[in-house]
């Protein structure tokens, strides 16, 4: 009975919130059980880092997570000496925590990162699954709760900035993709508090803006960006002002671009 009055009044495990569009939970999951490191590709602002955090709490692993960056080198992931107190003291860093105590480590846009990040991964994703430490002298083996998770956008991509086939292809590799305009439509209306009716008219402008990458803009309008001009709408913002700042501002700073962007909003927002 105490047992059972214990489970009654013990708080419900909140989900980080995530729409699935095919069968990538269960793809992750597989993963996570037979200890396969995983790729997310797909456009920025899809949901791929919030996928990783639902997948996370789902599983009930910790999550460490990095932005990589110009200037992150594999020093930063795995640790460094530092002065502490008139000692030199090492420090672990994000992926070696990891390595050491379980979990996810999830490298979001990895491509950014300086190339020796990508020869520091290379142990921990085949069957060795192991961190050599060489300025303490540790080979760390990864138990079996930690997994290993990258993240890059296809779109950005350039001869200096891509994955090399043979990094590639020691993760298995989920693409993502914008929802269908429905599922998008549910998932800004709970995100922003807008009413679905008022969200619909946003989220096909999005569509007709994203027709447009590759011509007039290097990138689309991201599910992220529908939020947040659904939000400030919700908060009494005006729709041309939201749109403005939420939707075309952040996607090009060419004034010609901008007022045709304009011009399809007020086309498909009338």
């Amino acid at each position: 009975m105490t047992a059972a009055l214990h489970a009654l009044s013990a708080p419900a495990l909140v989900l980080p919130a995530y729409a699935p569009s095919g069968n990538e939970c269960a793809l992750f999951e597989h993963a996570w059980r037979h200890q396969l490191p995983v790729l997310l590709k797909g456009p920025t602002g899809c949901g791929k880092t919030r996928f990783v955090a639902h997948m996370a709490a789902r599983l009930g692993l910790p999550l460490h997570t990095v932005a990589c960056h110009d200037d992150l080198t594999a020093a930063d992931l795995t640790g460094r000496y530092l002065l502490r107190g008139g000692d030199t003291v090492w420090t672990d860093g994000p992926l070696t925590r990891a390595v050491r105590e379980g979990g996810i480590c999830y490298l979001d846009e990895v491509v950014e990162a300086r190339k020796d990040v990508t020869v520091v991964l290379h142990p921990l994703t085949d069957d060795r699954r192991i961190l050599p430490l060489e300025r303490t002298g540790e080979e760390l083996v990864a138990p079996k709760g930690f997994m290993l998770v990258v993240s890059y956008n296809p779109g950005y991509q350039t001869l200096l900035k891509a994955l090399k086939p043979s990094t590639r292809q020691r993760f298995i590799a989920v693409e993502f993709g914008f929802l269908p305009p429905e599922q998008e439509i549910a998932v800004v209306a709970a995100e922003s508090g807008l009413a679905p009716d008022y969200v619909r008219p946003l989220v096909q402008l999005a569509g007709r803006l994203r027709a447009l990458k590759g011509h007039d803009l290097e990138e689309g309008v991201s599910t992220r960006l529908v939020v947040y001009c659904a939000t400030l709408i919700a908060a009494g913002a005006s729709i041309t002002d939201a749109v403005l700042a939420g939707m075309i501002e952040p996607l090009t700073d060419d004034a010609d671009v901008k007022a045709a962007l304009l011009d399809v909003a007020r086309a498909v927002i009338s």
